[in-house]
């Protein structure tokens, strides 16, 4: 088994993770580093802080310059972090001495490390944001289509009232509309520019380190925290918690097809499935199956992290390296849940004859909640329920519409066995759901 299957050349095509993957590699780490400790000295430069020409020297530098994260290694074993070594071997590609001085001035480690992480944060937040938004359009159509569709509910793993598969899909979609439209106050709490120094005081940057750190966050397109977050993880645990909630949304809706398409059941058609090694009959569920088993890694690290949260003191390595260690399996896991529901949504179809044979199955015990509120227009509604209950313990090999016919002859009941008629408000509620996402 491969230490992580997203970038295993065995397993990566059943964890997709598309352009994401390449936010998470020693290299765009490097490289978002290099841009940092660039924009730093560019603003520093304006400030008069360093010299500008050595200022735009540096700058063009990062831009130009490639330093090998290999290189690295040995320096981040020893000192636990990747910008010293980053620094060093900066510097050292440079060949000018009389400029590479003034890199890193005044900052810490952890300032260009976590300025680094949220620009590539801001781009793993903006790629699920897309993704998101083309995913509700497709689950919007499905909806909108199958709206008047109707197929047995469940609870407890038992038929309950009819409702609609389009209400289903909308009832998948409602939570991630929500998450969708939390991404705004999202941004606000997470991106942000660190420039604190070593104890969070940033004593090494003068008087001037609020207008610095003002400056850099406008270079980088980042917010100004106006404060040392050295130990404060509140904007990543947002993050982390938004995250978990969209791996519940997505494992839920997993979790439905694997019954949906269960031997017995079989009221959804994926347009795709996997088969077995030997038993030639089957078409597997892969896709569900791995979007549940995303869903649960990414619930478990999204624990990791919170208790990560608990950074002592001003800074904390080990905390620090439990992020390290988590954030991005746990960012790869929702670009893969992202994935695989993307590919599930331009595939899934109803079986509407499958759903049709459910609804008629079990003698029509389905229809008892409405056959009971139906007598109970005409009895005190306890009478009614022991009433239908009754009738559906005699259910055997007649069904529960011939028993009620038989029992109240001059009470209407036609449209209390149709489950066309019996859908409450199942339709208006998977419209709703298109018309709130058409409304993006």
């Amino acid at each position: 088994m491969a230490s992580s299957v997203f970038g295993s050349e065995l397993y990566n095509r059943l964890f997709p993770v598309g352009e994401v993957g390449k936010l998470f590699t020693d290299t765009a780490e490097v490289r978002a580093m290099l841009l940092v400790e660039g924009a730093l000295a560019k603003v520093q430069g304006q400030m008069g802080i360093i010299p500008a020409e050595s200022a735009a020297f540096i700058h063009r530098s990062a831009m130009e310059l490639q330093v090998d994260p290999g290189g690295l290694a040995e320096a981040t074993g020893q000192n636990g972090v990747t910008v010293p070594g980053l620094v060093a071997a900066f510097r050292k590609l440079m060949e000018a001495p009389e400029h590479a001085q003034y890199v890193h001035f005044g900052a810490t480690s952890q300032d260009i490390s976590e300025t680094a992480q949220m620009l590539r944060l801001r781009q793993f937040v903006s790629h699920m944001e897309k993704g998101l938004a083309a995913l509700l359009q497709d689950l919007a159509q499905l909806a909108e289509t199958h709206a008047d569709l109707p197929m047995a509910a469940r609870t407890y793993g038992q038929h309950a009232t009819p409702t609609s598969f389009g209400a289903v899909i909308a009832a998948w979609g409602q939570p991630l509309l929500a998450l969708r439209n939390e991404i705004p106050a999202l941004r606000k709490q997470l991106l942000f520019v660190s420039l604190s120094g070593a104890a969070g005081t940033a004593g090494a940057l003068g008087p001037q380190a609020p207008q610095i750190r003002a400056e850099l966050a406008k270079a980088l397109n980042l917010q100004d925290p106006e404060r040392s977050w050295h130990s404060d993880r509140t904007g990543l645990l947002a993050l982390c918690g938004w995250m978990s909630r969209l791996a519940a949304a997505l494992g839920k809706w997993g979790e439905d097809l694997l019954l949906l398409t269960q031997t017995g059941i079989g009221e959804v058609s994926l347009g795709m499935a996997g088969s077995s090694s030997t038993m030639p009959q089957k078409q597997n569920p892969v896709a569900p199956s791995a979007m549940v088993a995303l869903a649960r890694q990414a619930i478990g690290l999204n624990a990791i992290l919170q208790g990560a949260g608990l950074h002592r003191q001003e800074r904390d390595g080990a905390a620090w390296f439990t992020e390290w260690l988590t954030l991005p399996q746990y960012c790869l896991s929702l670009a893969s849940l992202l994935e695989h529901s993307k590919t599930l949504t331009a595939n899934l179809s109803p079986n509407a004859d499958a759903m049709a044979t459910a609804l008629k199955a079990a003698q029509g015990l389905i229809h008892a909640e409405a056959l009971s509120f139906r007598l109970a227009e005409t009895l005190p509604r306890p009478e009614a329920q022991a009433a239908v209950k009754a009738l559906c313990q005699q259910v055997g090999a007649r069904d529960l519409a011939t028993l009620a016919a038989e029992t109240y002859p001059d009470l209407a009941l036609s449209d209390i066995f149709d489950p066309a008629q019996q859908l409450g408000q199942a339709p208006d509620a998977a419209r709703a759901f298109a018309t709130a996402v058409a409304a993006l």
